[in-house]
């Protein structure tokens, strides 16, 4: 494991509060009234991730793209997730749908590099969204686009569960 995706798990909790109507506020000529919600609380463990670990997750997605692999490069999705991606105009929602895009896509040797970039976290999900350039070496072409990326921590690992990236509109 990279040593950047270390895991430290915290606890977050978040309350309901009761809620209560006054007595007797049914209106005109109707029985008093009164409705309680209990109270409850829900605590889930929160695995921390820094903006740093964020941009690593491209870098392990980037990585996988090297090995030619697309199965490689599928395993960093999520079972339940979206790729809607920079060269087709078909939604792939499934592993297969996945791996049969990446098998065309990696083809002409793809690399990705971040130009810039908005990372944003919260308890068990994360955000990469901004701009990116792939080279392919196979052809030489140069494609900039715009990405997003959504990530959740599954299962002990942070697997993307929506990634989208289009070709920039403005040449």
């Amino acid at each position: 494991m990279h040593p950047l995706l270390r895991i430290v798990p915290l606890i977050c909790t978040a309350s309901l509060v009761a809620c209560a109507s006054a007595p007797g506020t049914g209106g005109p000529g109707s029985a008093a009234t009164t409705t309680t919600a209990a109270a409850a609380t829900t605590t889930q463990t929160c695995a921390p991730i820094t903006d740093a670990q964020v941009a690593a997750l491209f870098d392990r997605w980037n990585a996988s793209l090297a090995t030619g692999d697309a199965h490689k490069v599928v395993q960093n999705y999520a079972q339940r997730s979206i790729l809607l991606p920079t060269v087709s105009n078909k939604p792939r929602l499934t592993a297969a749908e996945k791996e049969d895009y990446f098998e065309h896509f990696l083809h002409n040797q793809p690399s990705g590099r971040i130009d810039m970039r908005f990372i944003k976290t919260g308890c068990n999900t994360a955000l990469d969204a901004g701009l990116y350039t792939f080279t392919f070496a196979k052809t030489g072409a140069v494609v900039k686009a715009r990405y997003s990326y959504t990530y959740d921590y599954i299962d002990g690992q942070w697997l993307i569960t929506s990634h989208h990236s289009s070709g920039m509109p403005e040449k």
